[in-house]
């Protein structure tokens, strides 16, 4: 079963804008910490952003500071991923991880991965 499921993708313009939503279910509920990676052909997999889900703690790559925002909403089992200013660099399946704490995370070892959503922009 799917224990993330992402959506928000598309197709984008360079400079504008898509948000990224994931939403958790209840065999999530043990890990602290939320956050999402992306992968280009070719290309390894890059952190981009994360957050506690009990504390708020965020952290972001250095690549996406200024552009992008992370979010959550523990009410609604959900975190977010606001995406501006766009660019084709940013081409990538954008995927959803949960793990148990944010160091863990951010090295690429959550507990689970949601299957990714496609965010494609063009020039």
């Amino acid at each position: 079963q799917v224990q993330l499921e992402e959506s928000g993708g598309g197709l984008v313009q360079a400079g504008g804008s898509l948000t990224l939503s994931c939403v958790r279910s209840i065999r999530t509920f043990s890990s602290d910490a939320m956050g999402w990676f992306r992968q280009a052909p070719g290309k390894e997999r890059e952190f981009v952003a994360a957050v506690t889900v009990n504390s708020g703690v965020i952290n972001y790559a250095d690549f996406v500071k200024g552009r992008f925002t992370i979010s959550k909403d523990n009410t609604k089992n959900t975190v977010s991923l606001q995406m501006n200013s766009l660019k084709p660099e940013d081409t990538a399946v954008y995927r959803c991880a949960a793990g148990t704490s944010l160091t863990l995370l951010k090295l690429g070892r959550p507990d689970y991965w949601g299957r990714g959503t496609q965010v494609t922009v063009s020039s």
